[in-house]
């Protein structure tokens, strides 16, 4: 059976890939890697490969998807198969890092849950923001992890390295996939991921923002049964 390691995205725990890790526990041996106490991007995807098997399929969202790449970079030869979801291979510019100083301002000045209002908006397709259930999950992983995770996190995004110019070289299957509606890593910016990767597939939720595992659970996860049987 494939071993398939999850790697969450910023603020984000296990409950992010629950619906995935419960539905392909048939075809596959799921793991969720724990990032949130790297200082770096570089020292995620390090802790990513100490926790892993040899071998073994990697599926990123966001923050998670960046740490796939790097390690792409850093130990190709040992991921079977890649699956990138709602994430961005671009440098960061300055106009983002603006926005993630003001957050982490939030944050260290003890509003730490206005981080999580000031996010939701922008992390969830604007039908889903009255779905009580949702945003409370997505504000619960907020809450579990806290105000020094999402400093520390977010320095790392802001200091990532660029991914774009080393997608070609990846020779194993993979899955470019996002929300239609997207706010945060744009279709645009998957489509350029997707063009860049020899033979990747580019899928595209409807009716979904950026937290599409969460969104739309069924659709991510068929997509990613797919990905991982052909």
């Amino acid at each position: 059976m494939t071993a398939l390691v999850f790697v969450p995205g910023l603020l984000c725990t296990q409950t992010l890939w629950a619906h995935q890790v419960a539905y392909l526990a048939d075809v596959a041996e799921c793991q969720v890697a724990d990032v949130s106490r790297a200082p770096s991007i570089e020292a995620m995807a390090t802790s990513v490969l100490e926790q892993a098997p040899p071998s073994f399929a990697l599926c990123g969202l966001s923050m998670g998807g960046i740490v796939a790449n790097a390690i792409m970079r850093m130990a190709p030869e040992r991921v079977t198969r890649l699956a990138l979801l709602d994430t961005n291979a671009r440098q960061e510019t300055a106009e983002q890092t603006a926005r993630r100083d003001a957050l982490i301002a939030l944050a260290e000045s003890g509003e730490f849950a206005a981080v999580s209002a000031t996010l939701m908006p922008a992390l969830l397709h604007p039908d889903r923001l009255d779905d009580v259930d949702l945003t409370g999950a997505v504000a619960d992983m907020a809450t579990e992890l806290g105000p020094e995770v999402f400093v520390r996190q977010v320095r790392a995004i802001i200091s990532r390295p660029e991914a774009l110019s080393g997608l070609s070289a990846y020779r194993c299957p993979t899955l470019v996939l996002c929300g239609r509606e997207d706010a945060i890593t744009s279709l645009q910016m998957h489509e350029e991921i997707a063009a860049n990767i020899p033979s990747a597939k580019l899928a595209v939720i409807e009716q979904c923002g950026h937290m599409s595992t969460m969104e739309r659970p069924h659709a991510v996860t068929a997509l990613l049964r797919q990905w991982l049987l052909y």
